[in-house]
């Protein structure tokens, strides 16, 4: 176990605006990262596996998002937790690593020895702590967490070679066209403190020689490297744009500086609203609760009628209400929303959204819809946008 000095820093990467867009209409009255995820907004799951972390100083979120947006989720978490969280607005997207690296000053205020990168779209059992500390048993500059696929899924995401005895990380490549493995990265990274330090400006030409840079002494670090340095020549990005797996880390491997660390838990990647949390999911008999089949997540709040059949793949947030008779399948449906049902399952959803304060009236099928917030459906809809 590392001591008491050595505090870690989480950061947390939101985003901005720009991004989320398979999340719309739904991400246009909320911000992507605050979407309701199993009852609780999906930046919320990596923010309470940080607080497991021994010795961690500071929570970090960074994105392009207006801050007003997240300033009242910001002092709520914080007070919840007990751990200070704090958003940082980019002006505009620099990449993870040019993210980090604008708001270095900040992040090393803490003077912490680890700083571990998140991304927010990624929902899983988080094992940070001890994540950390394969981390320190490696003795490298970071570790990357690391899942089987499917080799069908594999090349949606960067696919990694590591050595199966010592976890070396040999090889990374982002979204290759051709198989190269089954283990992918999962969007977490333990980093050292020296990658954020302000180096001076010596632009290199080619992105090998970032590598040997990285791998020097610190008091060379200081000295010669730069994120400019980071990028080849016929990169069309801008200079300050700089991503973290691709720029940084992919040429770092097979030089003993970067390790995996492989979870065995669920992992899954929230792009659509659909993607699913395998933890409290409901259960029911259909006596005196509703009858559930498959992956249901139904929020405390919500009032669902005994005789409603929910599911499979059904998720209901706060203050819903559910009437007799219902029958949901394949749906997402938001807060307040209620559907007035009589029996005999006359009020049917399948494959639809239901966006905030939506009502259903009895005897309407939803079918492979999207409504809009603030809406009343009186009469059956099919493959329609509700604006």
């Amino acid at each position: 176990m590392g001591g008491v000095e050595e505090r870690v820093v989480a950061v947390i990467m939101v985003g901005g605006p720009t991004k989320g867009t398979r999340f719309r209409p739904l991400s246009l009255n909320i911000p992507k990262p605050l979407f309701p995820l199993a009852g609780q907004p999906m930046v919320n799951h990596p923010i309470s596996a940080c607080k497991r972390i021994p010795n961690l100083a500071q929570i970090y979120l960074i994105g392009f998002y207006e801050e007003r947006e997240f300033a009242l989720f910001v002092s709520s978490i914080s007070n919840e937790l007990r751990v200070p969280v704090r958003y940082l607005r980019e002006d505009r997207p620099h990449g993870s690593a040019g993210g980090l690296y604008n708001f270095r000053d900040l992040i090393m205020e803490d003077n912490p020895s680890h700083i571990v990168l998140l991304n927010c779209d990624v929902c899983c059992s988080f094992p940070l702590p001890d994540m950390l500390e394969a981390h320190r048993s490696y003795g490298g500059i970071g570790t990357i967490l690391v899942i089987k696929v499917s080799p069908e899924s594999a090349n949606q995401f960067g696919e990694i070679v590591a050595d199966p005895v010592t976890n070396e990380l040999l090889h990374y490549t982002e979204k290759p066209e051709t198989f190269v493995s089954d283990r992918i990265n999962c969007g977490v990274t333990y980093l050292p403190r020296h990658l954020l330090w302000p180096f001076k400006v010596y632009p290199l030409k080619e992105k090998t020689e970032v590598s040997d840079t990285l791998c020097r002494s610190d008091a060379t670090l200081r000295r010669i490297t730069s994120f400019e340095a980071l990028q080849p020549a016929h990169r069309s990005l801008p200079s300050d744009f700089v991503r973290l797996d691709q720029d940084i880390l992919s040429p770092l491997a097979g030089k003993r500086q970067l390790y995996v660390y492989e979870t065995m838990d669920f992992w899954e990647q929230i792009k659509t609203p659909g993607s699913a949390h395998p933890h409290l999911l409901a259960s029911g008999d259909g006596i005196k609760k509703a009858t559930i089949t498959g992956n249901v997540y139904i929020h405390p709040s919500t009032k669902v009628h005994p005789t409603a059949k929910i599911g499979p793949n059904v998720s209901i947030s706060a203050n819903a209400r559910i009437g007799a008779g219902s029958r949901l399948v394949n749906c997402i449906v938001l807060d307040d929303v209620e559907i007035k049902a009589s029996g005999d399952h006359n009020a049917k959803l399948g494959i639809t959204i239901l966006g905030e304060s939506v009502t259903v009236e009895d005897e309407v099928v939803v079918i492979n819809s999207i409504i809009l917030p603030n809406k009343t459906l009186n009469v059956s809809v099919q493959e329609e946008i509700i604006l």
